[in-house]
């Protein structure tokens, strides 16, 4: 199987270890309530499951390396992603603001912020009609998935399924009022410039250099806007 032969088989097959692979079907197992089958164990439906989204392969491809029919393919790749849903309260982190005690050089300051958000485009396959929606400004077929971290890069919110098309400003307001994002009072995220600067985001200052490779030896912020802006972008 492709997760036994070694820990880099695995990550190129699954995009993690062994170590991680076999915690993951324990927790999928034990919280997310995921069975086997008379005829596919656990382990085989997380591998193929992880294969599928890590390559973006489709089920009448990967029928030929895992042996098996579309429609069970098609069957465990759902239960495989309905036992994930289940495990979103430990998969998850419950945010906790960013104290100045602790001496990161990239978050130390920032305090009480919560950590940073940003859209991210992932290609689909939709249909014919549905293209010019899901079409971004690059012209790819995408969704606009919304993704939080934390400081230490665990995720604490993720909303999938706007259409390409959608701006991440857009994406973000449906998360607030329609699927329960919401930010404690006196505590915010960091955001690009792609989102408003208001309560609760904190998005660098417009018109000034911002991106760390426009920052160098010999290119040192000259103002307080970029200074503040290179700091925002390192968090």
């Amino acid at each position: 199987m492709i997760i036994y032969f070694s820990d880099l088989a695995c990550i190129e097959n699954t995009r993690m270890d062994r170590c991680a692979f076999h915690a993951l079907c324990n927790m999928l197992k034990r919280v997310g309530r995921l069975e086997p089958s008379r005829n596919m164990g656990v382990k085989e439906m997380v591998a193929m499951f992880l294969h599928i989204i890590a390559h973006d392969v489709k089920i009448r491809v990967i029928k030929r390396q895992f042996v098996r029919s579309e429609k069970i393919i098609s069957r465990w790749f759902n239960d495989v992603l309905l036992a994930i849903l289940r495990c979103h309260n430990l998969l998850l982190k419950k945010p906790q603001p960013f104290s100045q005690d602790r001496m990161d050089e990239r978050w130390k300051w920032f305090k009480d912020c919560l950590g940073a958000l940003d859209g991210t485009h992932i290609k689909v396959n939709v249909l014919e009609a549905d293209k010019p929606r899901y079409r971004n400004r690059k012209g790819d077929i995408t969704t606009n998935v919304l993704g939080v971290v934390a400081p230490d890069m665990q995720f604490i919110y993720v909303l999938a399924g706007w259409e390409g098309s959608a701006p991440d400003s857009r994406v973000l307001r449906d998360a607030l009022f329609r699927n329960g994002f919401s930010v404690s009072q006196g505590h915010y995220y960091l955001c690009d410039a792609g989102y408003m600067n208001c309560e609760g985001f904190l998005a660098p200052y417009r018109g000034q250099k911002y991106h760390l490779s426009e920052f160098n030896p010999h290119n040192q912020p000259s103002t307080a806007q970029e200074l503040f802006n290179m700091k925002h972008s390192q968090a």
